[in-house]
């Protein structure tokens, strides 16, 4: 009786962990990054001035995804310092919390000065951690007095999780309606979630819909390198007006003279840097533009898409052991992961299109788990790996022939960092 007691007690403790964890959401690490270098031929600052409201309440300490939320929004912030160029822009960086409802509720972290890079990082590096009330308001009317001084187009980024706030009856909503109304069309405010609160969504919705001009953002979907890149674009950036010059001298249209256009022929409405060449963020050999699988390791081969692919780790027609003729590609992916301790990899199998579509699927996981089988009898940590089989879907090449069928029965590796 004892034992049956025990026995149940163990699988509804068991039961209510796997629940919490599923309420919590799925533990997510916070992505590899690589700052986007904008021409600064091509753009002009789209901002005068600007200012960074960061949340440091005791709400941003809780976890989030496998992290805390000020580590996410400092993670943030720090990325966006690291893209955004340099142009003379004046800036702020403040935060609220701490302190409670109190003139000490808010303070600056740096500025209002001439934005430098170095300056702003130093200044993110002075807020150490969250606790107290989350005082927006107090924050929001100190940012009156901090673009006071100041003429010209100002942008307001407020980071916060808003948990709590609600946007009726909101002493941070009217502070927001009273900072408009005394800069009106020169203040765009752009509110960024970090996390999901369905309340807090529509509170931070709502300071964007104030502003105007700005728009609403949320904290996972700028943490990449991309996302990040665009939203420094829409939010600081604009494109200059390239004068009209010969199509001899610029035949590609990319701001770059023919003459020093080491990549001529380079699609429109495609960054470039200074030699006219498009960006290759990971390194791969893959322009961004092109690259289906951003943020490869370094040193990793990859195939024209820009994916990880174990070169000529192909199957035989209804196989999915590998052959001895394979296993000196793999080992080079070996010697990556080594190199690499914190990433995780996706180890993705695919086949070709004959047979059934449930027969393909589990024989493209036989494939990916034969590869992850081999890793491990490396010494890779097996928990390193996560396996998926896509069938037939997603070819790489042509079905209808038979050497494209054999290119489809392969594996990829999908980096997790």
């Amino acid at each position: 009786m004892k034992r049956s007691l025990m026995k149940t007690t163990i699988i509804l403790l068991m039961a209510l962990f796997v629940w919490g964890c599923a309420a919590n959401g799925p533990i997510e690490t916070i992505p590899a990054f690589t700052p986007h270098e904008f021409n600064a031929n091509q753009y002009s600052s789209a901002v005068d001035n600007f200012l960074v409201i960061l949340d440091a309440s005791g709400s941003m300490a809780e976890n989030y995804r496998g992290n805390n939320k000020l580590t996410i929004e400092k993670a943030l912030v720090s990325r966006m310092n690291k893209t955004l160029p340099e142009m003379g822009q004046q800036c702020g960086l403040r935060f609220f919390g701490h302190d409670g409802n109190t003139s000490k509720a808010s303070s600056l972290l740096c500025g209002m000065s001439t934005y430098s890079t170095d300056k702003f990082a130093k200044g993110l590096n002075k807020l150490k951690g969250a606790w107290g009330g989350s005082p927006l308001d107090v924050a929001l009317n100190a940012a009156g007095h901090d673009f006071s001084s100041l003429s010209g187009t100002k942008a307001l980024i407020v980071i916060t999780d808003a948990k709590g706030m609600v946007t009726k009856s909101s002493k941070a909503i009217e502070a927001a309606k009273k900072l408009k109304a005394k800069f009106g069309s020169s203040l765009c405010i752009y509110p960024v979630l970090v996390g999901n609160d369905v309340k807090g969504t529509k509170f931070m919705k709502k300071l964007a819909e104030i502003g105007g001009c700005g728009f609403f953002s949320n904290a996972d979907k700028l943490l990449t390198s991309t996302g990040m890149a665009k939203y420094v674009d829409d939010v600081f950036l604009s494109m200059k007006k390239q004068p009209v010059i010969s199509m001899k001298q610029d035949s590609d249209h990319d701001g770059v003279d023919d003459s020093m256009d080491k990549c001529p022929n380079t699609p429109e409405n495609v960054s470039v840097d200074k030699n006219g060449c498009p960006f290759d963020s990971d390194k791969d050999g893959v322009f961004d533009y092109k690259d289906k699988c951003p943020d490869t390791p370094i040193g990793a081969p990859v195939n024209s898409m820009g994916c990880w692919t174990i070169p000529n780790i192909l199957f035989g027609f209804d196989k999915y052991q590998i052959n001895s003729a394979s296993l000196k590609n793999i080992d080079n992916s070996v010697a990556v992961l080594e190199k690499n301790p914190s990433i995780k990899i996706i180890i993705k199998g695919y086949t070709d299109n004959i047979g059934s579509k449930k027969y393909n699927e589990i024989l493209s996981v036989k494939r990916a788990e034969s590869v992850k089988r081999y890793f491990v009898n490396k010494g890779i940590n097996a928990q390193r790996f996560k396996i998926e089989g896509f069938g037939f879907s997603n070819p790489f090449a042509t079905n209808k022939t038979q050497q494209g069928r054999a290119l489809n029965r392969r594996v990829e590796l999908y980096p997790v960092r």
